[in-house]
């Protein structure tokens, strides 16, 4: 039997907290055998930690961490097919493919994120909509089921429980293996475009223009303007830069660079530290920085993808009660006048969002994945005062009358009633989750909160 240790638990923003029995298998096969010794009501996997709410975490019961599961298995450098197992980092991935001319082809905004969670999330990232969410290029899946039975799983193969378990969040079996296809690159470096909007119709009208030009879209938000200036942002597109966008020394090593000297945040923030003053003379100086201009850079990828993984532990700046970071999608029909809404409603509720972040989403995919056709708004919130969770299902009330939904990856307050509305395949998946797990052995905070795949789901 493996060992295990009871641990306090919290998703990255450091709310909500959980206990559990962690155990660290050394193998796959070692994986099985928890399962079959069956020593908790339920299990669920764990990672690297990093999603924001309650996926992965099991009050009183196991979560099995995937760290040391952690080979890479094949590549073939002709088709950049790479199979690698559950525990794998995207930032082991980059560290060993980029300077072989690949890169990942979708990827969130950190690296530090195991394979098996980024599939359990379809994680998305600022090319959805030119290439979609990270499942669209996921070739197969070796999963472990409850019963013990280990499946190939892919579009030809068990697909029924192939789309179910991409953006599934780990509820249909362990995910012990991922191939997937990755994009060829000809350097670490991106080509950088900034310009300034003033307000929110500007900041859309542009976001839709531009990404019909560049394979990477975001924009900045500032989530304290108000009135007028209501959605003023900093449009950042990107393509992967050629040899002939380079200057002469990056030509010399175009794919390596010098790596970012990283900090770490030593201790949690006082709660006066990140108000309204601080963030404000921040947004505006960064907003500042692009007023009235359109200005290019070349960076390397790291800078552009993952600006935050230079600051670890980066959370603490919201202060021991942590924060949730609230992400919806609204269709492209009526997300104008949703977005306005949403930013409104913080305004009235005393809401602070600190980082505001918007894209454009593609096309959809999988059974309870999060992506759809339409504007994705991504909200950092420090927990403070009751008022905020009540605050929140406002939010989500707007969501679901403008077509739109929640992403599962980052929640930590949605309701069992609007994940219904928002998921109309979930019916669809949880005939999967019951044929292929009838005793519910695959369970976390989440799942059991919204009632998916349970007595009640």
């Amino acid at each position: 039997m493996e060992k295990f240790i009871e641990r306090n638990l919290s998703g990255w923003a450091q709310y909500p907290r959980s206990t559990g029995r962690t155990y660290r298998p050394e193998k796959v096969q070692g994986i099985a055998d928890i399962l079959h010794d069956r020593e908790e009501h339920s299990y669920i996997g764990r990672g690297m930690g990093r999603s924001y709410g309650d996926a992965a975490l099991n009050e009183g019961g196991g979560l099995i961490l995937t760290q040391r599961i952690q080979r890479l298995l094949a590549f073939d450098p002709g088709t950049g097919v790479l199979t690698c197992e559950a525990g794998v980092t995207l930032e082991r991935i980059l560290q060993v493919l980029v300077p072989q001319g690949w890169f990942l082809p979708v990827t969130p905004g950190t690296k530090f994120v195991t394979i098996a969670g980024a599939v359990a999330c379809d994680v998305h990232g600022k090319n959805h909509h030119t290439d979609g969410s990270l499942s669209r290029f996921v070739v197969s899946l070796d999963l472990l089921l409850a019963d013990g039975r280990f499946l190939n799983c892919s579009r030809d193969e068990n697909s029924d429980l192939f789309w179910a378990t991409l953006g599934g969040m780990g509820l249909t079996g362990m995910i012990l293996a991922v191939t997937l296809r990755l994009r060829r690159i000809d350097s670490a470096f991106i080509q950088v475009d900034y310009r300034s909007t003033r307000d929110l119709d500007e900041t859309m009208r542009l976001l839709e223009d531009q990404d019909r030009q560049h394979t990477y879209s975001v924009a900045w938000v500032d989530g304290l303007a108000s009135g007028r200036h209501l959605g003023r942002s900093v449009l950042i597109h990107g393509d992967h830069a050629g040899l002939q966008d380079l200057s002469s020394q990056q030509r010399t090593t175009p794919l390596d660079f010098g790596h970012r000297r990283c900090w770490s945040v030593p201790f949690q923030f006082p709660g006066f530290v990140l108000n309204r003053l601080s963030v404000g003379a921040f947004n505006g100086l960064y907003y500042r920085r692009f007023r009235g201009s359109h200005s290019s850079a070349i960076v390397d990828y790291d800078r552009f993808f993952y600006p935050l993984d230079s600051v670890h532990k980066w959370y603490r700046m919201y202060g021991k009660h942590g924060f949730v970071q609230y992400q919806c999608v609204i269709p492209f029909e009526t997300s104008s006048a949703a977005l306005v809404e949403i930013l409104e409603h913080l305004k009235r509720d005393g809401i602070p969002s600190y980082l505001v972040v918007l894209k454009r989403f593609g096309e959809e995919t999988g059974m309870i994945s999060f992506p759809k056709p339409g504007y994705t708004l991504a909200l950092d919130i420090p927990v403070s005062g009751s008022q905020l969770f009540s605050s929140l299902g406002k939010l989500d009330r707007c969501v679901l009358n403008h077509g739109g939904r929640v992403y599962l990856g980052k929640d930590a307050c949605l309701s069992a009633e609007s994940f219904r509305e928002m998921y109309p395949d979930y019916r669809e998946w949880l005939n999967l989750k019951r044929e292929f797990d009838p005793e519910n052995v695959f369970s976390s905070d989440l799942s059991r909160r919204l009632r998916i795949g349970g007595a009640r789901g």
